[in-house]
């Protein structure tokens, strides 16, 4: 094998465990969320939601079409987790949790830190190492301006 071939090895292998690593986490909080009787797309507006923001902030952040959060907004108020407020600009809704959805909020977050095989199976000074590598990697300037692909887009259903 070649140093290119080695290299090029180790690189999919790192980014396979990655995704891996990814994926559990991401069934995991889903598994979680259900057991609260949630779909996932609520319980990541949810936990978005720690102030009262504008629906196209939420859409940003969940990186969907404001439409979709529009649904997601209904939902949550049909279930009395949410409400819609004045802002200052009165043209502009607010989307805020009610003390209902602050208590949800607040079961996810111990749900999920009891759960979440981060927590689980690093040490706490395992986890300090191993952000500064995750933001390394994530670090667009680390490439010389070389812009990396992003797979956040835009989408209809978050």
């Amino acid at each position: 094998m070649t140093a290119q071939e080695a290299r090029f090895a180790e690189a999919g292998r790192l980014a396979g465990m990655l995704v891996e690593i990814a994926e559990q986490a991401k069934a995991e909080f889903a598994d979680t969320v259900a057991e609260l009787g949630l779909p996932v797309s609520l319980a990541r507006a949810i936990v978005l939601l720690t102030t009262p923001a504008p629906m196209r902030d939420l859409a940003e952040h969940l990186a969907c079409d404001r439409s979709y959060v529009t649904n997601l907004a209904d939902q949550l108020e049909q279930r009395g987790l949410l409400t819609r407020v004045p802002g200052q600009d009165r043209r502009v809704k607010l989307l805020a949790l009610t003390d209902a959805g602050m208590a949800v909020r607040n079961e996810i977050f111990a749900a999920v830190a009891q759960r979440n095989m981060i927590l689980r199976r690093l040490t706490d000074a395992e986890r300090r190492s191993l952000a500064p590598l995750l933001e390394r990697l994530l670090d667009d300037s680390a490439d010389n301006g070389r812009p990396t692909p992003r797979t956040t887009h835009r989408d209809a259903t978050c």
